[in-house]
């Protein structure tokens, strides 16, 4: 991953939550629906969890205020460390660290009843060499049967139309108004894509801009299958939104 993918994360940490109208109320939502998915694949809880791509915390508190024991990384030192207070200021008991999603076999002891990586992580792996060392790594990390459960972006359908922005969200919240959208800049052979995300904050009757740009792989669920299948994971099943319930599509391995 290139080094702009830890930027863009230490830089957003502290605004992350600005991205959402209500982000308390979407950890509890993201929870419920992630709990009813892993469910139908483990069965009852509660279970083991690795989040290895926590960023702020969204999904890791949803899960472990549910009663599950959630340990959180990251690749950005300051992300885990804004899971950690926000744990502590909900009063939601979990662990965290900082980890690699290409290196948590060796980074992250012990193993899992499931490994998450959610809100489109996985489309920062550029190369296919980056996706199979974080598939395998995965495995490592999950007990046998255990479950990977990812989400991202339906590439396959954005690929048909390579949208170079998303609608403006104005919000209005305690914290003042904000507008928010992203703006995508694709790579001529549709792999990749610069992308800008922009906070529009209304403060003191000024409006304040901050940009904060990374770049995504436009990963295909035929990829994604391949690099799942090569580190030995069965029953890969992709769950759409209007199946799942969550706003991204939802990958689910075995291993």
């Amino acid at each position: 991953m290139a080094d702009s993918v830890l930027d863009f994360y230490e830089q957003l940490a502290g605004d992350y939550h600005l991205i959402f109208a209500d982000w308390r109320r979407s950890i509890a939502w993201q929870g419920d629906v992630l709990d009813r998915l892993l469910g139908a694949e483990l069965g009852p809880g509660p279970y083991t969890l690795l989040d290895a791509s926590c960023g702020i915390g969204t999904q890791a508190l949803g899960l472990a205020s549910r009663g599950h024991r959630v340990h959180a990384t990251d690749l950005s030192p300051t992300s885990v460390q804004r899971t950690a207070h926000e744990a502590s200021s909900l009063g939601v008991p979990l662990t965290t660290g900082v980890a690699d999603l290409r290196t948590l076999d060796t980074q992250v002891p012990g193993t899992f009843d499931a490994v998450l990586s959610c809100d489109n992580a996985l489309p920062h792996l550029l190369t296919d060499e980056e996706l199979r060392a974080a598939t395998r790594a995965v495995s490592v990390k999950l007990r046998p049967g255990g479950v990977f459960l990812a989400t991202l972006r339906d590439y396959d359908k954005l690929l048909e139309e390579k949208p170079h922005a998303t609608q403006p969200q104005v919000i209005d919240s305690p914290e003042g108004r904000r507008i928010v959208f992203q703006v995508w800049d694709w790579a001529e052979d549709g792999r990749t894509y610069a992308f800008s995300l922009f906070l529009v904050r209304q403060r003191g009757g000024q409006w304040e801009t901050l940009q904060h740009r990374t770049v995504y792989r436009a990963l295909r669920r035929a990829e994604l299958d391949a690099a799942l299948g090569a580190a030995g994971f069965t029953r890969i099943r992709w769950h759409p939104p209007e199946e799942s319930g969550f706003y991204q599509p939802v990958v689910t391995a075995r291993r």
